[in-house]
């Protein structure tokens, strides 16, 4: 099969085991339940029915195989609305979580449909759990039929890959958006013309799984009129959220989740989602039931030894089973799913550590769905980023147990942050980030591509925000300013928030520079926060989960007076692309020797040792060679707040230093053959060798 191809494994229908099948004749239901004894398949002739129109009761002697419940109904089509009933009568603790009344959604269900408009109440009691009704969602029978002719999946090696953030409707919903379909799957298609202006390669969007926004307003609490903005709440692991389809029509969500991503791939543009395998929106033991709980609680969630009480290293009340082996099969289907039906082309997994806890708890050397994922043959073509850490204290960011998965380095993010904060500190800290952390990831033979680079993320301060706040200003989530991040590493170089001041704004719009060139600069993979191109901001909140308002949207209006800033990125992705000494595959070598020079050598200031302890500006030499051509960039940090430093420059055989990049205000003035340079405070500086 030819490489990013649709022909073959990726244009197939996946036989999903459970779930729906609709054929000519009928549809085939299949759900899994251990612990039923009963199961009622109920049918429904609208999203909004109050009563199915026809129930049936499976005949565990016809409709039962092991632990597999399935039954084939005669006349059903794709669009047809459907749930489910369950109940055991076995003395077990967990027969506790069947309630024969409670209506339930297919956890294969690829589509939902009922619920009301995004941000409506309708239907939703607050205080209680949600009833059986008109306003309870259904699962929907699903038509997969599509026009992939001319897709053709990008495949953007990992060493090529340039990783953008964003969220589907708060990347389109801003009035200065200016989109026809404002926060849908459609209105984002409309910005890839942005996209590739930019240079990225890589889509990374929140979750789109089906959840609820509404889910506060069920706590009847100080948060009752905030919204689940982010998503990261599953509610249908197989459903594309229904409320960023422009069209209400039922199963839409599908053909334009799908448009989404054809027109990305023919922009050259890789979708990847970000997936939330390690939670639901079920909640604690008390929480509502939709799905899971009430079709086998002690199988998909982590409980404790008395099997009732959910295990919580979430923080958000349950933790989903992943290494058990149903779970974990469940898992793989749905991954299978988005990546060769749905044509994703990677993921980003949320609180990845959660894999590599055992069905008890314990972290696992060798967790089962972590193997099972790396190694399944229809995934391998797939990009895997974890999310390296848990909420429970588990951390592994360097230490995530396959070598297959690349991860978020929240390392690098803390590092870069402290040293262009300006403060004297270990160099060697910057040194490592930058040529890819090998303290990390140099084992067993692995790239610098293992680390995805970020400085600013949909979790904390914007890159805007990180040059203007001392503090977070979380109070709008109602919870006191407790939540979010305390120790952020920022500044606001004198005055707290925005400021008409220009000798501040002059210096955060550097400061920004500087991050984001040490972003592009070093190896490994670099991941851009949507809007930070452009200096986007939350007034300080950094933790804007709750937030469907203009702190978590992106105001284009900011692209017009941000222009130089945003020139800055495109420049610096450009530069990235064109100059592989700074997307080496291996991590760099630093040995000196007779015969070969280092791939990347360190410098002092004036011909000086490097001040590794307490210094505030480096520069260092990258050396390549590909293709037969030699190429030497020499790159100049200097977060020293006021001194204006010298560097000699390594002297070239055959070629000469001309200045590629620079973050100065004033830029020095440059003349071929210039054997010192002085470099502004708080600048990055970039020469580049040419034949002379």
């Amino acid at each position: 099969m030819q490489k990013g191809s649709t022909s073959g494994l990726r244009n197939l229908e996946l036989p999903i085991p459970y779930g729906t099948h609709p054929t000519s004749k009928g549809t085939q239901f299949t759900i899994f339940s251990r612990h039923a004894t009963s199961v009622w398949l109920m049918l429904f002739n609208e999203p909004n029915a109050a009563k199915p129109a026809r129930e049936i009761k499976l005949d565990p002697a016809k409709h039962r195989v092991g632990d597999v419940w399935h039954i084939f109904v005669p006349g059903v089509r794709a669009g047809q609305c459907y749930l489910y009933r369950m109940a055991s009568d076995l003395d077990i603790p967990e027969a506790a979580f069947f309630n024969p009344d409670q209506w339930l959604l297919d956890p294969y269900a690829q589509a939902i449909a009922g619920e009301p408009a995004w941000g409506r109440a309708s239907g939703i009691i607050p205080g209680r759990l949600q009833p059986n009704g008109t306003h309870f969602p259904k699962s929907v029978v699903v038509n997969q039929a599509f026009n992939w002719a001319g897709d053709v999946a990008p495949d953007i090696p990992l060493d090529q890959a340039v990783i953008y953030e964003t969220h589907v409707r708060g990347y389109t919903i801003h009035p200065s958006a200016k989109t026809s379909n404002p926060g849908t799957y459609a209105g984002l298609m409309e910005k890839i013309p942005h996209l590739k202006k930019l240079g990225i390669t890589s889509l990374e969007l929140l979750p789109i799984h089906e959840f609820n926004e509404m889910e506060y307003l069920l706590e009847n609490g100080a948060r009752k009129n905030l919204r689940n903005f982010w998503g990261y709440s599953t509610r249908a692991f197989f459903a594309p959220m229904g409320r960023f389809a422009a069209s209400g029509i039922c199963g839409e969500q599908i053909r334009e989740f799908k448009k989404l991503v054809k027109a990305c791939h023919k922009a050259g543009i890789e979708v990847i989602l970000d997936v939330v395998f390690n939670h639901t929106d079920e909640g604690n033991e008390n929480g509502p039931v939709w799905s899971m709980r009430g079709i086998d609680h002690s199988v998909y969630y982590m409980t404790e030894a008395d099997r009732k009480k959910n295990c919580n290293y979430t923080g958000c009340g349950n933790t989903v089973n992943c290494n058990h082996p149903v779970v974990r099969d469940f898992i793989l289907d749905c991954l299978r799913y988005w990546h060769l039906v749905m044509h994703v082309d990677g993921f980003r997994f949320d609180l990845a550590s959660i894999f590599s806890r055992g069905q008890n708890g314990e972290p696992l050397a060798n967790p089962p769905v972590v193997e099972a994922i790396a190694e399944d043959p229809a995934l391998r073509g797939a990009k895997l980023i974890a999310e390296a850490w848990d909420a429970a204290g588990l951390y592994q960011v360097g230490s995530f147990p396959n070598r297959r998965w690349s991860e978020w380095n929240g390392r690098y993010r803390d590092d870069i942050r402290e040293f262009w904060n300006g403060a004297k500190h270990d160099l060697r800290t910057l040194v490592t980030r930058f040529i890819g952390s090998p303290d990390l990831y140099a084992k067993n033979n692995q790239p610098p591509q293992k680390s995805i680079n970020f400085i600013a993320c949909h979790d904390g301060f914007t890159l805007n925000d990180l040059v203007s706040y001392n503090h977070k200003n979380n109070l709008e989530n109602m919870e006191n300013n407790r939540d979010g991040e305390n120790h952020n590493r920022s500044f606001n170089y004198g005055v707290e928030g925005p400021t008409s001041d220009p000798t501040i704004r002059s210096l955060r719009l550097r400061q920004m520079k500087n991050l984001l060139a040490t972003l592009f600069l070093s190896q490994g993979v670099p991941m851009l926060l949507a809007g930070d191109e452009f200096a986007r901001s939350q007034n300080g909140n950094n933790n804007a989960y709750c937030q469907d308002n203009p702190i978590s949207w992106v105001d284009w209006a900011l692209l017009e007076k941000n222009k130089e800033l945003f020139n800055f990125v495109r420049k610096l992705i450009a530069f990235l692309k064109t100059h592989p000494v700074v997307r080496k595959t291996r991590f760099l070598n630093d040995k000196i020797d007779s015969v070969k020079t280092p791939d990347v050598r360190w410098f002092g200031l004036d011909i000086k040792p490097v001040d590794w302890d307490t210094g505030t500006s480096i520069a260092c030499r990258l050396h390549t060679t590909e293709n037969h051509e030699t190429e030497d960039l020499f790159i100049i940090f200097n977060a020293d707040e006021k001194a204006l430093q010298t560097y000699h420059l390594p002297e070239l055989k055959s070629h000469s230093w001309n200045m590629a990049l620079t973050t100065q205000e004033r830029s020095t003035a440059w003349r071929a053959g210039q054997k010192s340079v002085k470099v502004e405070p708080r600048s990055v500086t970039v020469f580049r060798s040419s034949l002379l």
